[in-house]
């Protein structure tokens, strides 16, 4: 049972660890702020692939990749949904660049908020994990508040809710796909580099070449495979040991830092219908929290009377 508990903590150590770098990662994008958001999303692929080859051989994991590697494609559906996943963090990637490069932190942090609510909502239907109806109530909240800030704005918060809902198709689909966390990124940025190159190469006609461009921007774009791996590595290890709704807690972490970046670093607008729409969603995170809680603790106690205190272990939710 130890060795169970030990399991389950050290997957919230690392999604929580990758909450935290995702959290204070517009810092790094604003650096790249002169380089366009398709640019830096080319690259940053590009320089995870290179980073991940580079890890894999020096941790001596690359037969054991490719092996996983070769597996995955012999199933159909599991190789599909690589594919979707590919796809969907990419988009994300750029969306959150973009919001970034144009002063919008705030609006995604908004993002990151919605998506833990969003995640939920996903597990309901494909993970089977069932909602009270308090919870349902959080839910019908953060909503509300989405729906009152598309009236005062009369413009969908698109930006906002890419970012959560690519963000939760791909942490559902790390979920369900088994397959390990080094396999799942290099495969990832491996399916999405050739296209990167065909952009860069043929479809960014205004963009300076790599070699042409200062030596701290050169830095900045290769080190973006690194930002980029780390937490990814962390995230997809954390989600493998965790509950996907857990999951979803935990990234509060990561919306609240960018929210204070954005008010108090990059000195973003902060208006009173975006602070309602945000109080809205803080209210059913924390509705929604206090029920789990309720519930995690009933269940905790139905354990323990059914086991002996010491081989108790820690219930997911």
């Amino acid at each position: 049972m130890k060795q169970k508990q030990n399991h389950y903590a050290t997957g919230i150590a690392a999604a929580g660890l990758s909450y935290i770098i995702w959290g204070f990662l517009p810092i790094y994008w604003k650096l790249l702020g002169s380089v366009p958001a398709a640019e830096v999303l080319a690259h940053r692929i590009i320089w995870s692939l290179v980073f991940m080859i580079v890890l894999l051989a020096l941790l001596g994991k690359w037969k054991s990749t490719m092996a996983e590697i070769k597996q995955l494609l012999t199933h159909k559906k599991q190789a599909i949904s690589i594919i979707v996943a590919s796809v969907v963090i990419s988009i994300n990637w750029l969306v959150y660049i973009f919001a970034v490069e144009s002063a919008h932190v705030v609006e995604a942090s908004l993002g990151y908020y919605i998506n833990p609510l969003l995640n939920v909502f996903l597990a309901t239907f494909f993970l089977k994990e069932r909602l009270t109806k308090t919870e349902w109530s959080a839910v019908g909240i953060a909503a509300a508040g989405v729906i009152c800030l598309t009236v005062y704005y009369g413009s969908f918060p698109w930006a906002a809710l890419t970012l959560a809902t690519t963000f939760s198709c791909y942490g559902l689909i790390k979920k369900k796909v088994s397959v390990g966390p080094w396999t799942g990124l290099t495969v990832e940025t491996l399916i999405m580099t050739p296209f990167a190159l065909v952009f860069l190469f043929f479809f960014n006609p205004n963009g300076i070449p790599l070699w042409d461009k200062e030596a701290s921007i050169i830095m900045l774009l290769m080190g973006a495979g690194i930002v980029t791996a780390i937490p990814l590595l962390l995230f997809a290890t954390g989600a493998k040991r965790i509950s996907f709704t857990l999951v979803g807690f935990l990234q509060y972490i990561a919306p609240t830092i960018m929210l204070l970046l954005g008010l108090f670093v990059f000195g973003e607008e902060f208006t009173t219908p975006q602070f309602l729409a945000f109080a809205l969603i803080w209210i059913a995170l924390a509705v929604f929290s206090l029920s789990r809680i309720v519930r995690n603790t009933k269940v905790s106690k139905q354990a323990s009377q059914a086991q002996n205190p010491s081989d108790s272990s820690y219930t997911a939710s």
